[in-house]
């Protein structure tokens, strides 16, 4: 029987963990602090610790580091009620095996707890991350910063997909920053904003005398990223025959200037970002299949503002006093009513139209506290979004995508214990609690249908 220690200071999810742990087989032991933890680390270890963050006296960091420096065969799972993308980095980058944001679902816990018995990964630290701005509590973005944090500190190829404004690039500088690559240069070129006929001189440099206009020899984006990473915003829009050239770069990691007949050698990662489904694109010949391929090795998707508009007060009240810290303005404070306005607004701009918003503001409300009569015209006169997206097919395929891109492993013992726990509790439901009945519905046995009941905690 595999030990499981538990530091947490909230009795109720001690007891709540402690009870669903021991139902599943495991030998669980509590602790209300990370110091009693490592106190009694002294005389006994366990196969596995789980820990909270936010605790008295000794950090869940603290506590990871302890671990990472005396015992770094011994897994950690992180738990936290503030779950953010710095909290994501902070974790995977001090070598915690998963991150889990609280509230939490027992059962996917429970796959996550023997997912890290089974593999008993090295949990020694690496380096500390540095501050991210990229904020969300809707659970599109917690997968998005679950993503990010596994990524941090490491050189993988990654395509950042999403609606503009977004915030694409800022997920790329993030990844920089918490790369083995941070202190080497970050540079981004937007493909979109290029004229066809200058790209590969952007990208490659030129020669002097190369073309009409090349006085000087200048050095492209490849060559002022070299050691660093190249964000290339906008990928979609990349001529064919640029993506050639591309592609010969990513696979030989040299290039000849513009004009030049000698090859350049450069280590350089590539983040690319768009707004545009690639898979169509190379369906229609208009992107290259083989660069498709070796650009989308791991591909995070951006959500939409309209998507995750639980975000969208949080991220109002930081946009909010980043400008009236910037610009000396009185802090606007959004009424109930202003944030339910905003709630229900399309975002076509999605977070920067979001942040110009609330820019606009600081400078134009007439008052402190903003009223939806304060709110622009765009605003207040659109009419409210409403997701007509009815399909619980199409629900639940998200899901079953948000799983994958996610990096779960398996998934049928995460999803079929999800499903069979709602079947068998609407069917109770309709039968009032009687068991017999509810079984002959599902078709088990009274005997099985108590013990799935026992085992899912129902």
């Amino acid at each position: 029987m595999h030990k499981v220690w538990l530091a947490d200071d909230d009795e109720a999810i001690r007891i709540v963990l402690e009870e669903s742990l021991k139902d599943a087989g495991f030998d669980i032991k509590t602790f209300e602090t990370a110091t009693d933890l490592i106190e009694t680390l002294e005389n006994e270890k366990p196969d596995l610790i789980l820990t909270d963050v936010q605790m008295p006296g000794m950090h869940g960091y603290d506590l990871l580091k302890h671990i990472n420096n005396n015992f770094s065969d011994l897994p950690v799972i992180i738990m936290t009620a503030f779950a953010d993308m710095q909290a994501a980095i902070d974790s995977y980058g001090s070598g915690a095996f998963e991150y889990i944001p609280k509230p939490f679902d027992l059962n996917e816990t429970i796959q996550i707890i023997k997912r890290a018995l089974e593999k008993k990964p090295s949990t020694k630290g690496l380096k500390s991350a540095p501050k991210t701005d990229i904020i969300g509590k809707a659970q599109s973005m917690q997968i998005v910063f679950r993503a990010i944090g596994k990524l941090s500190n490491t050189n993988a190829t990654v395509l950042v997909q999403g609606e503009s404004g977004t915030g694409k690039e800022l997920i790329a500088k993030s990844l920089h920053k918490n790369s083995p690559r941070h202190d080497m240069p970050f540079i981004a070129l937007n493909m979109a904003d290029i004229p066809k006929e200058l790209v590969e001189s952007e990208l490659f440099g030129h020669e002097k005398g190369a073309f009409t206009g090349a006085v000087d020899r200048r050095l492209g984006r490849f060559e002022q990223a070299n050691g660093g990473t190249l964000f290339l915003d906008e990928i979609g829009d990349m001529p064919l025959d640029s993506q050639t050239r591309l592609l010969r770069v990513l696979s030989n990691k040299e290039f000849y200037r513009v004009g030049g007949d000698k090859p350049i050698k450069v280590d350089v990662r590539i983040i690319a970002a768009t707004h545009q489904n690639l898979h169509n694109l190379v369906s229609q010949t208009k992107f290259r299949e083989d660069l498709f391929y070796r650009l989308n090795v791991i591909k995070v998707d951006m959500p939409p503002l309209r998507e995750r508009a639980e975000d969208i007060e949080l991220l109002a009240k930081y946009f909010l006093k980043q400008n009236s810290d910037s610009l000396g303005e009185e802090l606007r404070v959004l009424s109930k009513e202003s944030i339910e306005v905003l709630r229900k607004y399309k975002w076509p701009g999605n977070v920067r139209q979001l942040e110009n918003t609330c820019y606009w503001l600081t400078l134009m409300s007439p008052t402190q506290n903003v009223q939806p009569v304060d709110l622009p015209n765009e605003i207040i006169q659109s009419e409210p979004y409403e997701n007509t997206d009815t399909s619980w097919e199409d629900g639940f395929s998200l899901w079953l995508k948000n799983l994958i891109e996610g990096n779960e492993n398996q998934l049928l013992a995460t999803i079929n214990p999800k499903i069979e726990k709602i079947l068998i509790k609407l069917v109770l439901e309709k039968t009032n609690g009687k068991k017999s009945e509810a079984a002959d519905i599902l078709g088990l046995g009274r005997n099985t249908l108590a013990k799935k009941i026992k085992e899912l905690g129902i």
